[in-house]
């Protein structure tokens, strides 16, 4: 391939190199754009078994045009074949549904498996018929986008372009429909109708992309680029553009790749490109991706670690205190003192291993919320540690007092319970728990520990 050649495919020169990049590109964004609705819907199959129910349509259409003297391999006869035998496999997959007690997945596998092989069977016997050839049919099941001609781009653009104004007509309705279907019907919407439309959408861009990518790659297609554009946000709108816009780039890289390179087909490469943007958007994505995620995860974990260890240590110079307090036989009055704290204190005070623990106050002693001593075995918290300690233990007995008077959790496992949610407290959780907290009792600093508390039964015995 020469720079010329690279040159006159990217700036479209060639006639044919034009047809198939804007079929594909309008393609690519129909499909986008509808398969979000698809997918939000949770019927993401649906489009599978339409497209290989359209198999045995062309085939009788085939056949159809054929008896009456036409050509048979008319492209608009094979779409309106195609479109009637989808319509009738998603309407018997519906059928199934509401008459028997077949779940979805088992209806889709019946009538997917069952019309495409009456397709093939239609087909084979196309071959066996005198003066009837099949010969270029099979360019719908795995797509031809290098014989599309200008009246196929033609069909191909009035189908792409009603599907998209549709779509944007109804996108409100649509949105409802895919989100609260229970909503939309106590609103007095036509659910049934809504629900048909978009199905009959979905027929159009699966009809549409036959001769691009053909019948078994079209599902790629339809709901790729609206699964990538799920990574990126979570809203519908946005992800309905973003869908199109990544299935419109998906097909113009893939058929221009194609045109670079004869040998590859375009609807494989297409899909192969919407498969890459796939994955770049599973990994990358900066809120949903996998790389994000773990990052959060990652620090979700470090402060969980970081919180139970200054909670431990506030806990240990509580109980001194305490002690302390009792053997000067005085009354405490609440007031924690910091000292040193034993390493083997710490280490008994969780359910840690001595490496945990090591990792823990390495990283501690790095923010500063602690100092170590190695040779004593200790460590003490800073002023900004011991504050931090402070309002940690206060917010998880906040949590605790909370969880006991309200949600009937008995003191013994509300620990482990304030445990899984403490780290996540925002301040105005914290401040309802406060509030909360103040119509019982009055307010302390840092209330008391409910572990230390005498039960009515341990106070009778």
């Amino acid at each position: 391939m020469s720079l010329a050649d690279l040159i006159e495919v990217l700036t479209l020169r060639n006639y044919n190199t034009q047809l198939v990049v804007f079929s594909t590109t309008l393609l690519g964004v129909a499909s986008g754009v509808v398969g979000s609705f698809l997918l939000l819907r949770k019927r993401s199959l649906m489009g599978d078994v339409l497209a290989h129910s359209t198999l045995p349509g062309i085939a009788l259409a085939f056949l159809a045009m054929v008896a009456l003297g036409m050509s048979g391999k008319s492209l608009g006869g094979l779409l309106i074949g195609a479109t009637l035998s989808g319509l009738v496999g998603v309407a018997v997959m519906a059928g199934i549904r509401r008459t028997t007690r077949l779940t979805d997945d088992a209806a889709m596998g019946l009538v997917l498996s069952i019309f495409f092989g009456l397709g093939i069977a239609l087909l084979s016997m196309i071959q066996t018929m005198p003066g009837a050839s099949a010969a270029g049919l099979d360019s719908l099941i795995y797509g031809k986008t290098a014989s599309m001609v200008k009246s196929d781009f033609y069909i191909l653009s009035i189908t792409t372009g009603a599907a998209i104004l549709i779509s944007a007509l109804l996108f409100k309705e649509f949105t409802v429909l895919c989100f609260d279907e229970k909503f939309a019907a106590s609103q007095g919407w036509p659910v049934g109708v809504l629900d048909a439309a978009l199905l009959i959408l979905v027929t159009l861009v699966t009809v549409a992309g036959l001769q691009a990518v053909g019948l078994i790659l079209v599902i790629a297609f339809l709901i790729t680029p609206a699964a990538a554009a799920r990574f990126w946000t979570q809203r519908a709108g946005a992800m309905a553009v973003l869908s199109g816009v990544l299935g419109g780039a998906s097909g113009w890289l893939g058929s221009t790749v194609s045109a670079l390179v004869p040998d590859l087909p375009a609807g494989a490469l297409i899909v192969l490109t919407t498969t890459v943007i796939f994955l770049l958007s599973l990994f990358l994505a900066p809120q949903r991706g996998v790389f994000s995620r773990q990052h959060r995860q990652r620090q979700l974990r470090r402060k969980v670690d970081r919180q139970h260890l200054l909670r431990a240590a506030y806990e240990i110079l509580e109980a001194d205190s305490r002690v302390a307090a009792t053997e000067a036989e005085k009354p405490w009055d609440g007031m924690v003192t910091n000292h040193p704290i034993a390493r083997t204190a710490l280490l008994a005070k969780r359910s840690w291993t001595a490496k945990m623990v090591d990792r823990i106050l390495r990283k501690e002693t790095r923010s500063g919320h602690l100092t170590s001593d190695s040779a004593a075995q200790s460590v003490q918290l800073s002023e900004e540690g011991f504050g931090e300690a402070a309002r940690i233990t206060r917010n998880h007995r906040l949590w605790e007092a909370y969880l006991v008077r309200y949600a009937d959790i008995a003191p013994s496992h509300v620990d482990r319970d304030a445990d899984m949610v403490e780290h996540v407290l925002d301040a105005n959780l914290v401040r309802e728990l406060e509030r909360a907290s103040q119509e019982d009792e009055a307010w302390v600093a840092v209330p008391a520990s409910l572990h230390t508390i005498p039960t009515p039964e341990s106070s009778q015995s």
